[in-house]
């Protein structure tokens, strides 16, 4: 847990022992029936057997307090990208196409203008990850939900469903020492973070004020700023000619999300992609310590592909044609559970 992240109002500490009481009695489900799992949980995804060689990819996420942006500043269009995204990049990490995005949004008061913006985004999304949303949920529950301010307020949530050969899941577990982690750049905060981001940067700023280390940027416009979609450009590799040995969605608890892919590795990131404007002027407003920024946001890289070093170059050009400025930033290394930055000092296990 970092100091900054708890005293923002989150405590991943004992985020992490709630979730380890609700999985371990979710885990004694009784079936009356063989089940159905193949894959170990903690992954991106699960996956479930539907037929010979066929697995169901599964994964459920939300956009978390970014709503609460949105709300402030009264702009909806983007934040349905992230509902996709957040979902989407998930599933592809386990090898699978995602092929649709189930929806659910509870409403504070069912505004046409607002759900048409939050729809906007939602097929933009859809759009960009090359996926269906053949149907989803609106719930007004103007007890439950408050906005910021009311009656603005709602939650944005999103499960997404994808198709894998059982031959064919990535799961990282053939990841060796030596292999090579390609890391593709992500747009700025994403969908994770945003506490501690908003309890910084609107602590110091208004949501339209523009801090010259931002270029021209309001504080809006780089909180909002929506997450990238990995899938095309993560689909195509799968499909190349390029041994992909893991996949991994970096989202909140930073590069640790490496530790995610079923491997007994451990992982050195030794040329970090370039740090976005907004995270140096959170770490400075925030005198937040360069560990914490790094144990909670995605401090650029979005999204790694480990794959073996003869093919780390092809990777990184495939890759970089979907993502300007992908490329090699470090390498599996043999110290499981392990996650290093050695030009920051940095140690995660």
């Amino acid at each position: 847990m970092t100091d900054a992240y708890a005293d923002s109002g989150v405590d991943t500490s004992e985020s992490a022992r709630a979730i380890d009481a609700l999985v371990g009695v979710l885990r004694t489900v009784d079936l009356g029936r063989p089940s159905r799992s193949r894959l170990a949980s903690g992954h991106y995804a699960a996956v479930l057997e539907i037929a010979p060689n066929l697995g169901l990819a599964l994964s459920t996420d939300g956009v978390g307090s970014k709503v609460i942006v949105a709300e402030q500043a009264g702009r909806y269009g983007t934040i349905g990208i992230d509902c996709i995204a957040m979902n989407v990049n998930d599933v592809v990490c386990v090898g699978a196409e995602p092929i649709a995005v189930l929806d659910y949004l509870a409403v504070e008061r069912a505004d046409p203008d607002v759900l048409r913006d939050i729809a906007t985004g939602l097929k933009a999304g859809a759009e960009a990850a090359g996926v269906e949303i053949p149907g989803g949920e609106l719930a007004q529950l103007p007890e439950l939900i408050q906005g910021h301010p009311s009656p603005h307020g709602f939650d944005l949530t999103g499960a997404c469903v994808g198709l894998v050969g059982l031959d064919a899941m990535v799961t990282g577990e053939r990841a060796a020492p030596g292999d090579v982690l390609v890391g593709l750049p992500s747009s700025g905060v994403h969908a994770n973070g945003l506490t501690l981001a908003r309890r910084v940067l609107l602590g110091a700023y208004g949501l339209d004020d523009r801090p010259p280390a931002l270029g021209g940027a309001t504080i809006a416009d780089v909180l909002l700023e929506p997450t990238v979609i990995y899938v095309r450009a993560a689909l195509e590799l799968l499909r190349s000619d390029v041994p992909v040995l893991g996949l991994g969605h970096i989202t909140g608890d930073g590069l640790r999300n490496l530790l995610r892919l079923h491997a007994r590795v451990g992982y050195e990131i030794t040329d970090p992609l370039p740090v976005p404007p907004v995270f140096d002027l959170i770490a400075r407003t925030g005198d937040v310590p360069s560990a914490d920024m790094y144990d909670v946001f995605n401090m650029g890289c979005g999204f790694v592909v480990v794959v073996p070093e003869a093919h780390a170059d092809a990777a990184a050009a495939l890759l970089g044609a979907h993502h300007p400025g992908t490329r090699a930033i470090g390498r599996v290394v043999d110290a499981p559970g392990t996650v290093t930055v050695p030009p920051l000092g940095l140690r995660y296990r």
